[in-house]
C-alpha cells in the first residue's frame, strides 16, 4: 500500500497540499485546469472505447454495467437514511447525492494504478463511471421535493420545488460526462487503428498530465480544509467510514457477480469516492437549503484526500486478494 506514496502523480498530489497549506502563492490558471480535466477525460474515454472494441459487448458488461446502476442507486438511498440522523434533512440529502455519485479524477488516477502494477481490467468500466453519475442527483431532487412538499403540508411558508426535467437535462448534458462517453464510442468506431495513430495523446502523455492536474487538486482541497470547520465530529466520521461501507457493497457484488479483481477494483473505488464536482455544481440549484460548503468540505477535504492517498491501493489490494 505505501509504495502508492511513491508514485509521482501522488507525490504531487501531496505536494500541492503541503504548497497549499503553506499558503505559497502557487496556483495553476483554471484554463489550464479545465484543460487537464478535459484530456483525462477524453484519453480515459478513448482508452476504454479501444478495450472494448478488442472485447466486443458481452454479458460480463451488461453485469458491470447493471452493478454499476445498482450501486449509484442503493448507496444514496442508504447514506440518506444515515446522515439525516446526523445533520438536517435537506444537507443530508445533498450529502448522500454527493457520496452517491462518483469522482472522476479518482477513478483515472485508480485506472494509472492499474496499469503501473499490471492488473486487467475491462474497457467498458469507464461507461459504469458516466452511469453511476446521475442517479443520485435525481434521488437528492426527488428527496428533496418530498421535503418542501411536508414543509408546505405542515403550514409553514410555500417552498419553491425544483423541476426535475431540469436537473436532469443539467445531468445528463453536463459537457464531461458528454466528452467521456462521446471518446468512448470514437475509440469504439475506429478500434485498433484509431488506438495506434492516437497513442501519442492517449496513452504516453496521460501520466504526465495526471501528475499536473493532480498537483492542482491538492492545492484546491488545502484551499478548501476551512470549510470543514462547520462539519460535525459524526459527519467527518461518515465521509471516513461510509465509504468504506460502500466499497463493502461494491465488493460483495462484485462477488456475487464473479468481477475480475481490475473491475471489483474499480467498482469499489468508484463506490468509495464522492463527487466534488458535478454534483455539487447541480445542487446548488436544486437543492439550495443545503450548505455547499458541508458536502463539498467533506467530499473535498476528507474522502477525496484519502481515496487518493490510501483507498486506491487498499482497495485494489482487497480485490486482488479475493480474486
Amino acid at each position: 500500500m505505501f509504495n502508492n506514496f511513491f508514485d509521482p502523480a501522488i507525490l504531487f498530489f501531496l505536494f500541492g497540499i503541503g504548497a497549499g497549506l503553506l499558503r505559497s502563492n502557487l496556483e495553476i490558471p483554471p484554463p489550464i485546469s479545465k484543460f487537464l480535466s478535459l484530456y483525462l477525460l477524453m484519453a480515459l474515454g478513448l482508452k476504454g472505447g479501444f478495450a472494448l472494441a478488442e472485447s466486443g459487448l458481452s454479458l460480463s458488461v451488461l453485469q458491470g454495467l447493471g452493478a454499476a446502476l445498482v450501486l449509484a442507486t442503493v448507496i444514496p438511498l442508504v447514506g440518506y437514511q444515515v446522515l439525516k440522523r446526523l445533520t438536517s434533512p435537506f444537507d443530508a440529502a445533498a450529502i448522500a447525492a454527493t457520496y452517491g455519485s462518483v469522482s472522476a479524477v479518482t477513478f483515472i488516477t485508480t485506472v494509472q494504478y492499474l496499469d503501473t502494477h499490471g492488473v486487467a481490467y475491462s474497457g467498458h468500466m469507464a461507461a459504469a463511471m458516466a452511469l453511476m453519475e446521475s442517479p443520485a442527483i435525481i434521488i437528492a431532487v426527488l428527496m428533496a421535493n418530498l421535503l418542501r412538499h411536508q414543509h408546505n403540508a405542515s403550514g409553514s411558508d410555500k417552498a419553491p420545488r425544483t423541476r426535475l426535467s431540469k436537473v436532469l437535462h443539467e445531468a445528463f448534458t453536463d459537457g464531461a460526462q458528454l466528452l467521456l462517453i462521446g471518446a468512448m464510442v470514437i475509440g469504439f468506431i475506429t478500434g485498433e487503428a484509431g488506438q495506434k495513430s492516437l497513442a501519442p495523446f492517449s496513452v504516453d502523455l496521460f501520466k504526465g498530465m495526471l501528475a499536473f492536474f493532480l498537483l492542482d487538486m491538492g492545492l484546491l482541497t488545502a484551499r478548501n480544509l476551512s470549510s470543514l470547520k462547520i462539519a460535525s465530529a459524526p459527519l467527518i466520521g461518515y465521509a471516513i467510514v461510509g465509504p468504506l461501507f460502500h466499497a463493502a457493497l461494491a465488493l460483495a457484488l462484485s462477488q456475487l457477480l464473479g468481477l475480475n479483481a481490475g473491475d471489483t477494483a474499480l467498482l469499489m473505488v468508484l463506490s468509495a469516492s464522492a463527487s466534488y464536482i458535478a454534483v455539487p455544481a447541480v445542487l446548488r440549484f436544486a437543492i439550495p437549503e443545503a450548505q455547499p460548503s458541508l458536502y463539498f468540505g467533506l467530499s473535498l477535504g476528507v474522502t477525496f484526500p484519502i481515496n487518493i492517498v490510501l483507498g486506491i491501493p487498499f482497495y485494489v489490494g482487497i480485490a486482488q486478494s479475493l480474486a
